[in-house]
């Protein structure tokens, strides 16, 4: 059973419900067909507070959660790895029993979004990704410093001093990942539930999740299934979101790819925005989503 933790005024979720042996939060926005969205690292659901009640205007459900560990969810003691969201989302899903979905995902969100999607054909209509990693991805093509970056956070003892002592990456990150520019109030919401070494291990762990030149070998493998799958559902409606830029789902080579081979996909370019899109051009993204799902009907 979900239950109200704050007011309708709050930035925060509004809505908690338990799953295995701890609790996760989303926000409920509008009625309708339920659309989900789901967050990437270091964010949460407050990334999406600008996108939903315009999806949400048209006639939609709109429900984001927290990741497990992550926003106001709870922190149980696990190793965080994707396996660990991937299990805390199927009970979320479970818990509020929702068919009938279209999900929207980035960065680990998007990964998430086709991995559920995959595993449960039968109560999906449409996914929609952006920022995210559709193929795996190799070291060649990270700029100079970002692969500095990456490896050191891969890298025992100094990716813990970065991100749980140092708590170095929540800055970089939303420093990066935003080109407008975050206010105050903004900033303070995605750095509230990261106040203890202990609570950013999350953080950390998600760069290690990366599937970078075969390591590690699970996620390099999950990444595979999701892309031939996409490849084997031509009734299956499915979006891509591209921002300028060359990295990620963004990159030329992949969106040729993905415009190659996976029946049914719209690709819709938005302009300039960072990683953290929904920051930069929340309306952009909601009206495009929102014009995909009027296209293909009511699915």
């Amino acid at each position: 059973m979900s239950t109200a933790s704050s007011s309708s005024a709050s930035p925060r979720p509004l809505h908690r419900v338990d799953v295995l042996d701890s609790f996760m939060t989303y926000r409920d926005v509008g009625i309708g067909s339920p659309v989900v969205f789901l967050h990437g690292n270091p964010t949460s659901s407050f990334v999406w507070r600008n996108v939903l009640p315009t999806v949400a205007s048209h006639g939609r459900r709109c429900l984001a959660p927290d990741l497990i560990g992550m926003g106001d969810s709870g922190k149980p003691e696990i190793g965080y790895r994707f396996e660990d969201h991937a299990r805390y989302l199927d009970a979320w899903f479970a818990a509020l029993d929702l068919r009938e979905v279209v999900l929207v995902g980035y960065d680990w969100g998007g990964i998430l979004a086709l991995d559920w999607a995959r595993r449960h054909p039968d109560r999906v209509r449409g996914v929609a990704v952006f920022e995210t990693f559709l193929q795996p991805m190799h070291w060649s093509e990270y700029p100079p410093q970002g692969a500095e970056l990456f490896r050191a956070l891969r890298t025992p003892g100094v990716g813990e001093k970065m991100v749980l002592e140092e708590n170095g990456f929540l800055p970089k990150s939303l420093g990066n990942g935003v080109k407008t520019g975050l206010s105050e109030d903004a900033r303070a919401a995605y750095y509230a539930p990261y106040p203890t070494p202990a609570s950013r291990r999350p953080l950390l762990q998600w760069p290690r999740e990366l599937p970078i030149d075969d390591e590690p070998a699970d996620v390099t493998a999950l990444v595979v299934r999701n892309g031939e799958w996409l490849q084997k559902t031509p009734a299956l409606p499915k979006l891509l979101l591209t921002f300028d830029g060359k990295g990620l789902s963004n990159a030329p080579s992949v969106v040729e790819w993905a415009q190659r081979t996976m029946p049914n996909l719209d690709v819709v370019p938005l302009g300039a925005a960072g990683h953290h899109a929904p920051e930069d051009a929340p309306r952009a993204i909601a009206d495009a989503i929102a014009s995909w799902l009027e296209r293909h009907g009511r699915s």
